[in-house]
């Protein structure tokens, strides 16, 4: 779980010189992986939060609509923008079948919508009529919460839209708020810092301080939890200034955050490195959200616009292997890429000597401390060394080329290739013969989370279809 405050590399079965080229860049220039697709400019105040089902994306806004938005070509639906609320709306969220919209706002309420024509299903009022800050469904659809400014608690029957039971926090407003995806636990967190362990029937299980200045965020990565204790595993860095939205992609490799410092982060969760910054935003931004199928990421902010990214698969994956290729492009490296690679190592004093020395990625892979000293005459013990160090990272790192494949790719259920991915309504994708037959045998549970499916349809991802064989394209022999 990540909280916010105020993979595997693919087949490589041919190594042509565009191929090669494409990595070396990746390696040395840091090669762009996230691309902006498109901009959405229809709110008129500050977006305040987004959401994605497997077919449409949710904004809400300041100027108290929601809006709702085909992801096919990101064209608004017929029946958007979602009017009711009377102040500003702060979250909205999918039921995870897609066919209900929750939206909670500054009066008070929190409203279920049907996502088809717009209609409002149910009108839930928080007690005592505090300023609603967040919702979520339950993984099972079976529940429903809404977290107050004034610490209130409430979880609602999905169902009957009645009032199953209430709590509430020891200090602050209740900001943010994320179920465990593999059972029904949920967290709160609160402006005062705390971060709380709740069971499906209210009862407090765990409560700590997380942040001395508040929590803006917090966010479930996709791995099962077992048991309901929270330990601190690790902090990034990167921005600024305070994070006011935080989120995992669908498969829990990635993780972005968006700041007050107007960016948006990605990171690696594996080696929790930075893999991109995105600044287009030219305010703060306020909310992050990752599509439950296909890499997309919805980004939203004071500026009053929503932009979505797509991540090049095959891209990210080299970015993630970067480790494991690192001999055979290495060896391939041109003097300037030497060149460029004691820069980024900072010995750019050593550029000279080694351009003189006609020193390419063989030659590097091959130095030691007899050809530093007596061929490249670097006289300094110490500097001697530090280059030393850094050429036995680089030998250390040298891997034999794996030959797994992506593991966007692989269905859950079989652990091979897919051939024909469907999307089910868990919100994972699967063979679409494995998953006919595991919900024939299975009884409708999830592969993956092990609860019932909130239906059986299944929707064919053709998006993930096309990533399969473009990848399969670039590795056949």
């Amino acid at each position: 779980m990540n909280t916010g405050h105020q993979g595997c590399p693919p087949t490589w079965v041919s190594q042509s010189a565009e191929f090669r080229l494409a990595v070396r860049d990746i390696l040395l220039q840091g090669k762009n992986m996230v691309k902006l697709i498109h901009t959405l400019a229809d709110h008129g105040d500050d977006v305040n939060y987004c959401a994605f089902s497997s077919s449409l994306l949710a904004t809400c806004s300041l100027d108290k609509t929601i809006r709702l938005y085909s992801l096919s070509d990101f064209t608004e639906l017929p029946h958007s923008p979602l009017k009711f609320h009377t102040y500003a709306v702060h979250c909205c969220c999918f039921s995870p079948s897609g066919h209900i919209l929750a939206s909670c706002s500054t009066d008070g309420t929190t409203v279920l919508w049907n996502t088809q024509n717009g209609q409002t299903l149910a009108v839930l009022e928080q007690p005592r009529g505090s300023p609603v800050r967040v919702c979520r469904f339950s993984p099972d659809s079976t529940c429903l919460v809404s977290g107050a400014a004034d610490g209130t608690v409430v979880l609602w029957n999905a169902q009957s839209y009645k009032l199953h039971r209430c709590g509430s926090v020891k200090d602050g407003s209740l900001v943010a708020c994320a179920f465990s995806p593999s059972r029904n636990l949920f967290v709160t967190g609160s402006s005062c810092g705390d971060l709380t362990v709740w069971d499906d029937k209210m009862k407090c299980l765990h409560s700590e301080k997380a942040h001395d200045l508040g929590i803006t965020c917090c966010d479930f990565s996709s791995q099962p939890v077992s048991g309901f204790e929270l330990k601190y595993k690790s902090t990034l860095s990167g921005h600024c200034a305070p994070i006011l939205a935080c989120a995992f992609s669908h498969n829990g490799q990635l993780l972005v955050s968006g700041s007050v410092d107007k960016s948006v982060i990605v990171y690696d969760i594996n080696t929790e490195n930075i893999l991109h910054t995105l600044t287009q935003h030219t305010r703060y931004v306020t909310t992050c959200a990752f599509a439950p199928n296909i890499l997309l990421l919805a980004t939203g902010s004071m500026d009053k616009t929503v932009n979505i990214w797509q991540f090049d698969l095959e891209m990210l994956c080299q970015a993630r292997s970067t480790e494991d290729q690192l001999k055979p492009f290495t060896e391939d490296w041109s003097e300037d890429d030497v060149s460029t690679w004691l820069c980024t190592q900072e010995l750019k004093d050593l550029v000279g000597v080694f351009k003189m020395n006609n020193i390419d990625g063989k030659e590097l892979l091959n130095l030691t401390k007899e050809s530093l000293a007596d061929d490249l005459k670097i006289e300094s013990l110490g500097l001697r060394s530090k280059v030393l160090r850094k050429i036995e990272e680089l030998r250390t790192q040298v891997k034999t080329l794996s030959s797994e494949i992506p593991d966007e790719f692989i269905c859950p259920i079989t652990r091979e290739l897919m051939q024909d991915p469907v999307i089910a309504s868990d919100g994972y994708s699967y063979e679409k013969e494995a998953m006919e037959n595991w919900i024939s045998k299975k009884k409708r549970t999830s592969p993956m989370t092990n609860l019932v499916l909130p239906s059986v349809v299944l929707i064919p991802n053709r998006t993930l279809k096309m990533a399969i064989d473009r990848w399969l394209e670039t590795h056949k022999k």
